[in-house]
């Protein structure tokens, strides 16, 4: 599996953006997908996670996001995206999109997640 990340960029506190990441995976629907950011200095942290379409899994987020940022896949097109709103200087970091598989109770750990995205920077400006 190959994750292409794209959408990064220099923006101002409180505005927008969108991360598109696009697999090329035969069988993307099966394929837990999340997003995880690394700031200059820190450890690479979990964002959000969404499972496949046909599982009753869990939609979720790290707390620092919930209610700012929104999941969401489209398995037509291979694509898993990341709406970031009101983004705060904090949010800056490269952000990477990851796939895994299988059923786990450790998907906001990097360690589920199988294949990675070559990640996308989000610079927030105050």
């Amino acid at each position: 599996v190959q994750l292409q990340a794209s959408g990064g960029g220099l923006v101002q506190a409180g505005d927008s953006l969108r991360l598109s990441c696009t697999a090329s995976a035969h069988r993307f629907s099966i394929l837990r997908m999340g997003w995880f950011r690394q700031a200059p200095g820190k450890e690479r942290e979990f964002v959000a996670t969404i499972p496949p379409i046909t599982w009753s899994g869990t939609i979720d987020y790290a707390d620092s996001v919930n209610g700012r940022f929104i999941i969401s896949r489209d398995d037509a097109t291979n694509t898993v995206y990341l709406q970031m709103n009101n983004l705060k200087p904090e949010d800056t970091a490269v952000y990477y999109c990851a796939a895994g598989m299988g059923a786990s109770t450790s998907y906001r750990h990097y360690r589920y997640y199988g294949h990675w995205g070559q990640g996308t920077q989000v610079t927030v400006s105050s």
